[in-house]
């Protein structure tokens, strides 16, 4: 399944430190006439000795020239309003910063040379977006190798382009050395005496961006190198579906499944196909398939009424190579149902029980062996485990003086077995398997909590508990305590769900809001030194 479709509109995003919209008047058009400075043809312009970026070119110029120009900066999508260059020469100006997105726009830039410049300083972010560059000319600029340069030794270490030399004109013992032959980042950049911790940390940035529609599930999934979210929207009564825009580098509309009051969304990848169980209060629910000949999602089966009448979460798991989803139904005369796939289509495999009004269920391995908890307002949670004669989930057991809990979500630790159970009033619990049962190891207060979810962006482990009455809390794992640390408070009306989502080398945090926007974060790190 190729999950691209051509001329969807971008999802316009609030992006931090975005660039003013090009006004009309400086939009590109035909040229009426070569700027005095400069000597164009039919699809490359040079410019000598200007103080600005020409303005008023052709459209599909290819090439652009700035040689000693007077101009003292390279600001953010300088040269936005030319998408179609592919290669644009920066020679003995006198500008001395290239900020952040100098070259955001460029979306078919091959060759890049900045020869011969004062630069004093190049912004981390300088060459963000530039996917097709194949050659980075930075000769005759020199650079203070300490550890503001840090990033651009990091930088050119992973970049697929071809680079020429960049020599350091100081400190001293660096001078005319290469920037990539320094060897003291690792130390003297990060350590220098103190802790790693006081020169790197991880932080969520608030927030990168804002969806003007309330919700409340997020799911990711991939398909072909492409990273998807389906967003749950029961107030616009769809499943609203995101691509993730390598280009534009955001989140852009790609598809809307319509229903009814529409409070889950979740994706299921079997062999090229992708499909969407549509979890509705009314009308049923129903799993939807990508059409590869609509190039959109496409209704599949309906899931019987019968069974699921209050639908409260969608679990997908494997077990011994086949594919299953259960939905919790949270009504007195709903079942809380196992689907199966069997190569044609997901058919009801097992009810677990009735009249327990289940909220959550989570797959769980526990030692190998493959369990369900299932969470409800009505009992503890009880522990299901699969039968491998019967190839059926039975009762294994329950986690004790646990009355009311929401969810109940699982996570890993250094090889250790969590759980987090979500408690709407009172004290959130995280819980740690000691190869016989769930003991617990930390209580976190929770007023009005929703949602307790674990996350992790590489090594560094999160919780995060939402509140409907105040600030929600993340919490970041501390290896030596062993335990939960508090570390930022985000504002989220109603928040029922945290999602994280890893693309592009970037990582993103989305909160749903039942009442609100949602909200998405990007999880950064700020390395202290630079």
């Amino acid at each position: 399944m190729a999950l691209r479709r051509g001329g969807g509109g971008a999802l316009g995003l609030l992006l931090l430190g975005a660039a003013c919209l090009i006004p009309p008047s400086a939009q590109v058009r035909r040229l009426a006439r070569c700027p005095a400075t400069c000597s164009c043809t039919k699809e490359s312009i040079i410019c000598v000795g200007s103080s600005w970026v020409p303005r008023i070119v052709p459209g599909d110029i290819s090439s652009l020239s700035l040689v000693n120009g007077t101009f003292s900066e390279i600001k953010d999508r300088m040269f936005s309003h030319l998408p179609s260059l592919q290669l644009l020469l920066l020679n003995s100006n006198s500008f001395t910063v290239i900020r952040d997105d100098a070259f955001a726009g460029l979306f078919h830039l091959e060759y890049l040379f900045i020869e011969g410049n004062k630069i004093e300083t190049i912004s981390r972010n300088a060459f963000r977006g530039l996917r097709d560059l194949t050659h980075l000319d930075l000769r005759g600029n020199k650079f203070e190798c300490d550890c503001k340069a840090k990033w651009l030794y990091l930088w050119l270490k992973m970049t697929n382009s071809t680079v020429s030399d960049v020599l350091c004109v100081g400190p001293p013992e660096y001078q005319e050395k290469k920037l990539n032959d320094v060897t003291s980042f690792d130390y003297e950049c990060t350590t220098t005496g103190l802790m790693m911790d006081a020169h790197r940390k991880w932080q969520l940035e608030f927030p990168w961006g804002t969806l003007p529609y309330q919700s409340v599930s997020v799911d990711t999934f991939n398909s072909k190198n492409d990273v998807y979210v389906a967003i749950a929207q029961p107030s616009m009564e769809n499943c609203m579906v995101l691509e993730w825009d390598h280009i534009e580098m955001n989140f852009r509309s790609y598809d809307n499944i319509t229903g009814q009051s529409i409070v889950g969304c979740k994706a299921i990848l079997i062999d090229d196909q992708v499909f969407v169980v549509v979890a509705q209060l009314f009308g049923g629910s129903h799993i939807y398939k990508y059409d590869e000949s609509w190039t959109k999602f496409v209704k599949f089966q309906d899931i019987e009424v019968s069974r699921i009448s209050k639908p409260n979460d969608i679990e997908l798991f494997q077990i011994e190579d086949e594919m299953f989803f259960i939905i919790a139904d949270s009504s007195k005369a709903g079942l809380s149902t196992v689907y199966k796939w069997n190569s044609k289509g997901f058919y009801s495999y097992q009810s677990l029980h009735e009249w327990f009004r289940d909220t959550d269920a989570e797959f769980v391995d526990i030692d190998g062996k493959s369990h369900l908890i299932l969470s409800s307002r009505s009992q503890v949670p009880i522990i299901l485990q699969w039968n491998k004669s019967s190839k059926k989930f039975v009762p294994h057991g329950d986690i004790p003086n646990m009355e009311d809990v929401l969810a109940v979500k699982s996570f890993r630790v250094q090889n250790s077995l969590y759980l987090s159970l979500t408690r709407f009033i009172g004290d959130s619990r995280v819980m740690r398997w000691n190869s016989k049962q769930f003991v617990e190891v930390q209580a976190l207060p929770s007023r009005g909590a929703m949602t307790l979810q674990p996350f992790s962006f590489k090594d560094n482990h999160y919780l995060a508990l939402g509140s409907d009455y105040t600030f929600s809390q993340i919490y970041q794992w501390d290896k030596e305590k062993q335990q939960f640390k508090k570390f930022k408070e985000i504002y989220v009306q109603a928040p029922r769900s945290f999602t994280a989502v890893s693309t592009d080398r970037r990582d993103f945090f989305f909160a749903s809001s039942f009442k609100g926007k949602t909200k998405i974060f990007e999880h950064i790190i700020v390395d202290l030194s630079l």
